[in-house]
């Protein structure tokens, strides 16, 4: 699989907001986008006009970094939320959020997304009693997700609960600390997700 080994902080600062690719690091002062908010490169600060197809790619480009997903993969998600009842957009948000790995980073047993995917390659979940180590999964209502007792006791796993406590938990997913599980209580709807998207920019750009 393709991997991004450059400052992530850079996308952050390309998209025009603060997509969270470093977990709590980013709620501080200390995060990149804060202190230079304007895109990088050389002309990163003096960005003419921008047309309509380059406003439609860029929001498919932050909402396909923001889930850490290649394009293949994001444009499959997109035709299964196009094949499926109801409204395409906000289909393709309910997609994204049903995949294991946000659904983890959700919970808070991750501190950013890109942990919840090595968590979950690495074997550290089962789900309604079944070792499910694909990140792309898509979780359904009433899926249990639990952590195997034997990666419970981690220093790392405890402090990104207590930050996903500060951070607020979605109405979708309820929590179990001491047992360290989850539980998917509805599917996600649009008014779940609090990332800044308008999808419907990317549904424009499908459709060409």
């Amino acid at each position: 699989m393709a991997r991004y080994i450059e400052s992530v902080c850079k996308m952050c600062r390309r998209e025009g907001a603060k997509l969270f690719f470093k977990g709590e690091r980013c709620y501080t002062d200390k995060c990149a986008f804060e202190r230079r908010s304007y895109a990088p490169g050389q002309h990163g600060q003096s960005r003419g006009k921008i047309s309509e197809y380059a406003l439609q790619l860029r929001e498919k480009q932050k909402v396909k970094r923001v889930y850490g997903l290649l394009e293949d993969q994001f444009r499959t998600t997109f035709f299964d939320a196009d094949r499926a009842k109801g409204i395409t957009g906000e289909n393709l948000v309910s997609l994204l959020e049903r995949r294991l790995d946000n659904t983890v980073y959700r919970l808070g047993f991750a501190g950013c997304r890109s942990e919840a995917r090595m968590m979950v390659t690495h074997g550290f979940f089962r789900i309604n009693g079944k070792k499910v180590n694909i990140p792309s999964y898509r979780v359904k209502a009433n899926d249990v997700i639990e952590i195997f007792e034997s990666k419970k006791k981690t220093a790392k796993l405890a402090e990104n609960l207590k930050a996903a406590e500060r951070h607020g938990m979605p109405e979708w997913l309820r929590i179990e600390k001491e047992a360290m599980k989850g539980t998917v209580v509805r599917l996600p709807r649009r008014e779940d997700v609090t990332i800044p998207m308008n999808e419907q920019l990317i549904v424009e750009l499908y459709s060409k």
